[in-house]
C-alpha cells in the first residue's frame, strides 16, 4: 500500500474544454512544461472544432481526456473530479488567460497550510488589463459572498482553486455553468474551511477571441450564493 500510495501524483489539473482549438495546443505545452509531474484531466464538453482531435493528439500517456455533450463548464468539472488521482486539484481554464506556472505557488501554499484551499487573486497585485466591467463584477459578486458568508476574499471568480482532492468530493456541487465558482466558494466558507489567497498574474482575452461568461452568469451566481447560504 505504501508504494502504491507513492506513485499518485500530489497534483491533479481539471481542464474543462469547449471549442478551444485555437488556444489549446499552447495550454497543453504550457501545462506540461510546467507541471511535468501532474496528472492532466482534460474534459471535452461537446466540443464542435477540433479541440477532441488536438487533445488526442496532444495527450501524454499519463494525461486523461473525457468527452461529454456540451452542459457547460460546471458539468465538465464535476465529471473530471471523478477521475482525480492527485493529492490536491486545480482548475485551468483552455485558454490562456492565466499561467499556469503559477499553479506551483498554490501548491506550496496547500503543502504549508495542510488542510486548507488555496485561490490564485488577480487583485492581490496589478493587473492593469482587467476590464472595468468584469472588474465591477467580479468585486460585486467577491462582496455578497463575503457578506452571505463571513468571507474576506478579492477574487471570489477566480478560475484557480485549488481544494484537497479529498475534501473537494466533499461538496455537493450540481452547477452545470459558470455558477460553479460561486459553489466552490460557498461551499466550503459556509463550512468554515480556511480559503487562503496568493496574487497571480491575467491576461484577459476579448469577446471576439472567445470569452463566454456574461451577466447571466453573475445573476446565476447570486442566485446560487443565496440558495446556499439559506437552505
Amino acid at each position: 500500500m505504501i508504494g502504491k500510495m507513492s506513485l499518485l501524483p500530489a497534483l491533479t489539473v481539471l481542464v474543462p474544454v469547449y471549442n478551444e482549438e485555437r488556444t489549446l495546443r499552447e495550454l497543453m505545452r504550457e501545462l506540461t512544461t510546467a507541471l511535468p509531474d501532474a496528472e492532466i484531466v482534460y474534459i471535452d464538453d461537446g466540443s464542435k472544432d477540433r479541440s477532441h482531435q488536438i487533445l488526442l493528439q496532444e495527450k501524454r500517456p499519463q494525461d486523461i481526456v473525457l468527452s461529454k455533450e456540451n452542459g457547460g463548464k460546471g458539468s465538465a468539472i464535476r465529471d473530471g473530479i471523478k477521475h482525480a488521482n492527485g493529492t490536491y486539484c486545480v482548475i485551468q481554464d483552455a485558454d490562456l488567460e492565466y499561467d499556469p506556472k503559477e499553479i506551483l505557488t498554490l501548491l506550496e501554499e496547500a503543502k504549508a497550510h495542510p488542510g486548507s484551499i488555496v485561490f490564485g487573486s488577480r487583485f492581490l497585485q496589478r493587473n492593469p488589463n482587467i476590464y472595468p466591467l468584469y472588474l465591477l463584477g467580479n468585486k460585486t459578486l467577491t462582496g455578497i459572498v463575503n457578506v452571505l458568508f463571513g468571507g474576506s476574499l478579492t477574487d471570489a471568480y477566480t478560475c484557480y482553486k485549488l481544494f484537497p482532492t479529498a475534501m473537494l468530493r466533499t461538496l455537493p456541487l450540481t452547477a452545470n455553468g459558470f455558477e460553479l465558482e460561486a459553489e466552490l466558494t460557498a461551499y466550503p466558507l459556509k463550512r468554515g474551511c480556511e480559503i487562503r489567497e496568493c496574487p497571480i498574474t491575467y491576461r484577459p482575452r476579448s469577446f471576439e477571441e472567445g470569452k463566454k461568461i456574461n451577466w447571466k452568469d453573475a445573476v446565476k451566481g447570486i442566485l446560487t450564493m443565496m440558495k446556499i447560504r439559506y437552505t
